[in-house]
């Protein structure tokens, strides 16, 4: 490897050896001697200035990396309050999707039997008849009215009425199978929806709901007695829509009454059916 002499040392020798020779009086008639001194003087002041330069220069370059150390500093600082600004939004925006699920699911839920209300009930049917339009499937559907509930709330007050029909609305829904459409329409009035199924399967599953309502027993932490229902069972036509086939199985559900409650009656039915016929 080979040596390389340090420039700033061989400059700093070069001016202490000029200044060595300016000095010794065996030099003091050599006509090189002033412009030599000259030469180092203009050196001397200009080797100051190059220091005060890098000074400069260095104070620059310390200011500078002082501002960029204050910048990346400043930096990290608003990085880490978006950080901060992004997840809190992030749980802003999570809970008010909660919020508005939790919203939509109290919009389409009666919210003293827990099951859909009639908004969602109306939803749900204009769903499965455009379903039905499209594919060409059946579809049925079926209203059920519990029979004499007014002398409950008369008797027992709207209170145990109120929890009458809860009972009722799970003793329901527990017959249905999971394509069934469950949902209170008003009152003591529920509707279901029967999506691919036509009149005589609804009606199946109107058999099952009138035994487990007659075999819900007394209510005796209520001191009520067992309670029936009339219902009434109809095809929906598609193409004429829903509300059509709910007055019909209203008309229906009224002949149901008129037969004696604690029957269906469907669709082309001359003589309905008890619980007891249905068990037979």
């Amino acid at each position: 490897m080979s040596y390389r002499p340090d420039p700033a040392a061989a400059e700093s020798a070069l001016i202490e050896e000029v200044a060595r020779l300016l000095e010794d009086p065996a030099h003091r008639d050599n006509p090189l001697r002033q412009p030599l001194a000259q030469l180092l003087e203009l050196s001397t002041h200009q080797h100051e200035r190059m220091e005060r330069l890098i000074r400069i220069s260095d104070g620059f370059q310390g200011v500078a990396r002082d501002q960029h150390e204050s910048l990346l500093a400043s930096y990290d600082r608003h990085l880490r309050r978006l950080e901060k600004l992004v997840r809190i939004s992030d749980r802003y925006h999570e809970s008010m999707r909660e919020l508005s699920e939790s919203l939509q699911e109290a919009a389409l839920t009666d919210q003293l039997t827990g099951v859909g209300n009639r908004h969602y009930l109306n939803e749900r049917l204009r769903e499965e008849v455009e379903r039905a339009r499209r594919g060409g499937r059946p579809l049925s559907l079926a209203l059920v009215d519990l029979d004499r509930f007014k002398r409950v709330n008369d008797r027992f007050g709207h209170d145990v009425g109120d929890r009458v029909l809860s009972r009722v609305a799970e003793t329901i829904r527990d017959e249905l199978r999971a394509s069934d459409i469950f949902g209170r329409w008003g009152g003591e009035e529920f509707l279901l929806l029967f999506p691919e199924s036509d009149p005589e399967d609804a009606a199946n599953v109107c058999r099952r709901i009138l035994e487990a309502l007659r075999n819900m027993g007394p209510l005796d932490d209520m001191g009520v007695e067992p309670v029936t229902a009339s219902i009434g069972v109809s095809r929906v036509d598609p193409e004429r829509g829903y509300s059509e086939a709910i007055s019909r199985a209203d008309d229906l559900l009224y002949q149901a009454k008129a037969r004696g409650r604690n029957r269906y009656v469907q669709d082309g039915d001359q003589g309905g059916d008890t619980v007891a016929n249905a068990r037979s």
